[in-house]
């Protein structure tokens, strides 16, 4: 997966469509997850289309998580809030600002409301994840 730097030095020189476009790409390229772990209990609530979030392992050094969503958009915005946390300590990412992380993205304005309304629920459930593990 590429790095949230990375994919925003790519972002910041496209306009309109073309971020959408990235977005979808972005997505594509997830991790797949399969069909199995798609569950109740790895359903982000919030979101306006489905979103799972699995973390993959327990190693508190090296965070791993899979995830997919329904929607094409969505899946992109899904694919930025991992690869802001992605293999990296779980104490790393239990004290980041992952909303800070993504600011530049400025997702607010560049998508409708109801298609980011669920981030900050992905990211309270990997932070979550990331801070059971890092207390060990």
């Amino acid at each position: 997966m590429r790095s949230l730097s990375d994919i925003l030095e790519e972002y910041e020189f496209l306009e309109g469509d073309e971020r959408y476009g990235l977005l979808i790409e972005l997505g594509r390229s997830l991790e797949p997850m399969p069909e199995a772990l798609k569950t109740d209990a790895t359903l982000v609530r919030g979101c306006s289309a489905a979103v799972w979030v699995y973390p993959a392992g327990t190693d508190a050094a090296k965070l791993h998580f899979l995830a997919d969503s329904n929607a094409a958009i969505t899946k992109g915005i899904v694919a930025l809030v991992i690869a802001a946390v992605q293999d990296r300590p779980a104490a790393q990412v239990a004290g980041m600002d992952v909303m800070a992380a993504l600011a530049p993205f400025d997702l607010k304005n560049q998508l409708s409301s109801n298609r980011t309304q669920g981030v900050p629920n992905m990211i309270a459930l990997v932070k979550e994840h990331a801070a059971r593990l890092a207390a060990g």
